[in-house]
Order: C-alpha cells, then sequence, then structure tokens
C-alpha cells in the first residue's frame, strides 16, 4: 500500500545552539494527520516568545527534535474527525503554550494542571505554530473573542496569559503599586489591564523604546535597573530572565510585599541579605498556566479592550523576527503573519 502525504511550509529546529541560522530552517514538512480527537488548523498568525529562543539556543533542554517552534497560534479549523464536538470546519482557534495534561496525576487532580507531571507544550513537546498547518487536541482549542483581530490575539495566548497568571498571583488591589521588570511583550499587555483595575503601575527596564512605551501606556514611572524608584511597591512581576533582578525587587517592595518570577528561565540568583526578604516579602515563581487561566483572560481582554503592540513579520522573515527579538529592538510583541 502506498500513502501520500500532502507537504507544508515549517520552520524546524534539528538541533540547539547558535547563531539562530544555522539552527532553524524553513523546510517542506509532511503536512499533520488529526487523530480521532485533535483538530487540523491552518495557521493564520504566531506570536514569538522569548521561550522560543530559549529553546533554539538551549538555555532549557530539548524534549523533541526535530521541531516545529511557535506556540501562540491563531487559526482556522481546517478538518476535524468523528470524536469532536465542539468544533467544526472554519471555526477559528487558539493554540497555547498548554498542549495537553493527562488529568489524572496528583496535580491534575488538586486542580494544579499547570504542573501536571505529564505535561506537554505546544512547540516543545510537539509541533507548533511556526508553520502552515498544525493539530490540537478538542480540549486544549479555545474559541476567540469576535472584537480582536487574529494578529492582536496571538500575542496574549501566551504572553498575555502567563502575564495574567502572575498579575493574579501578585494579589495586587486597586490603589496599589506593581512593578513590570522587563518591559516586553508580557509586561505591557499586563500594564494594561492593571492600569484598567485601578492599579498604579511602574517599570524597569533596558532600552529608551521599551521604557518610552511604557510611558506611553500609562505608566507613572519607568527607569533602568540603575535607577532608584521613586515609591515603594506592594508587587512586582519579574519578566526578563535575569536573576540579579530578584534581590532589586526585594529591595524595591514594601513590608509584606511579592515578588514574582514570570519567566522559564532565569539566570543564578545571587545571594543576599536576609533582611530583604525580611518583613513577609514573598518570592514566587509562576510555571505555565491552566486551561481556566486562558479562558479567563481571553474574555478580560476583549472586555477591556487589551490591545497587544505588534510588529509583524511575514512568514519567511522569522530569522530576522528572532534576532531582533534577541537584541531587544522590538518593544511590544513580534507576531508571524503566516498565511498569504
Amino acid at each position: 500500500m502506498f500513502y501520500f502525504y500532502l507537504k507544508m511550509r515549517a520552520w524546524v529546529l534539528h538541533s540547539q545552539g547558535t547563531p539562530l541560522e544555522e539552527k532553524v530552517h524553513l523546510e517542506s514538512w509532511p503536512e499533520p494527520v488529526p487523530s480521532a480527537d485533535e483538530l487540523l488548523v491552518r495557521v493564520k498568525a504566531c506570536a514569538l516568545c522569548r521561550t522560543d529562543l530559549h529553546i533554539v539556543e538551549g538555555d532549557i533542554p530539548a524534549h523533541k527534535l526535530p521541531v516545529i517552534l511557535g506556540h501562540q497560534v491563531v487559526g482556522v479549523v481546517e478538518k476535524v474527525r468523528g470524536k469532536v464536538k465542539q468544533f467544526k470546519v472554519g471555526d477559528r482557534v487558539g493554540i497555547p503554550w498548554l498542549n495537553s495534561v493527562d488529568e489524572s496525576c496528583p496535580f491534575c487532580r488538586k486542580g494544579q494542571e499547570n504542573l501536571c507531571q505529564n505535561i506537554k507544550f505546544t512547540g516543545y513537546d510537539v509541533d507548533g505554530g511556526f508553520a502552515e498547518y498544525t493539530l490540537i487536541k478538542e480540549g486544549f482549542a479555545y474559541r476567540l473573542p469576535e472584537n480582536l483581530s487574529d494578529l492582536e490575539l496571538a500575542p496574549l495566548l501566551c504572553g498575555g496569559v502567563i502575564g495574567y497568571r502572575s498579575f493574579r498571583l501578585s494579589e495586587i488591589s486597586p490603589g496599589e503599586n506593581l512593578g513590570l521588570y522587563g518591559f516586553g511583550s508580557s509586561a505591557h499587555i499586563i500594564l494594561q489591564l492593571a492600569l484598567k483595575k485601578g492599579i498604579t503601575v511602574f517599570a524597569r527596564s533596558r532600552g529608551k523604546e521599551r521604557l518610552n512605551l511604557a510611558i506611553e501606556l500609562g505608566a507613572v514611572w519607568a527607569g533602568n535597573y540603575q535607577t532608584s524608584i521613586p515609591e515603594k511597591l506592594q508587587a512586582v512581576i519579574i519578566f526578563a530572565p535575569s536573576g540579579d533582578l530578584v534581590p532589586l525587587a526585594l529591595k524595591d517592595v514594601d513590608k509584606g510585599g511579592r515578588v514574582i518570577l514570570a519567566g522559564i528561565h532565569m539566570t543564578p540568583i545571587p545571594t543576599f541579605d536576609y533582611s530583604l526578604i525580611y518583613e513577609e516579602r514573598l518570592v514566587k515563581s509562576v510555571a505555565n498556566s491552566t486551561r481556566q487561566d486562558v479562558k479567563d483572560f481571553l474574555e478580560e481582554a476583549s472586555r477591556l479592550k487589551v490591545l497587544p503592540e505588534i510588529t509583524v513579520f511575514p512568514f519567511e522573515e522569522l530569522l530576522q523576527a528572532m534576532k531582533d527579538l534577541k537584541e531587544g529592538k522590538i518593544a511590544g510583541t513580534a507576531v508571524l503573519s503566516v498565511e498569504k
């Protein structure tokens, strides 16, 4: 028996390391075939995330090679199989970092599916969205709000969602001061959400473009990591992958303040004096997100009109987008426009 596979274009990582152009290649790849509970999705847009760079450069170990990168996917259902009941051909769907969980491990049973012992991630454990087609299980695809475009929605599916979970864990309240350290894709989205909830935002980052964007979006203060912050903060979310920022954030928060570490990767945290964490200051990491996080954030982003600042790149220019992201040239979020 002979099998004929349709082909698609996809950006594929074969081995980790640098430079980017030697590791990530645009190739002709077999179009995926959905199983009984999967959707075949024609990709329209896929946003870039710093995690994509961490995977390519080996900051986090590979789980699957070769792998198609990309985990902030917006597309249209192209094909479904018999067990799929919630979606039909033509539906617009979103695919985030969280790709599947086993639903049976101790963490899943406690409602902590983001810590599942057999968790899988899009563009890491399974092929992702830097391609013309991708697959997703029905239970991990999301209906998308109609009042946001494909390009606007893509950054919300990881940068937005992980920022939203971090924001929740910060326990920040209206009238309090929130610091956002590392003003990139996640931070510029969460700044908008915080302001709409009556929270005062302070931003630290490197690069004038990022600091200017923070002020343009409504931060009351924006400065680099060497500048003294003018007021004590009740919480800080660190998005930059720099462990050196943890002692700085602890200095900046008031008694009982919370420092939330939002990244999947961080350089070593230096030792610091106990006085920085005394008076019930808290340091907490964020690991992934739950399906409920995605649903809740998409609803809030739609209702409150939270819109990312985007720089759009054609599908063929992924490598340039990655280089610009690595060099800090993108103030908001880079989005790959996949559909011609």
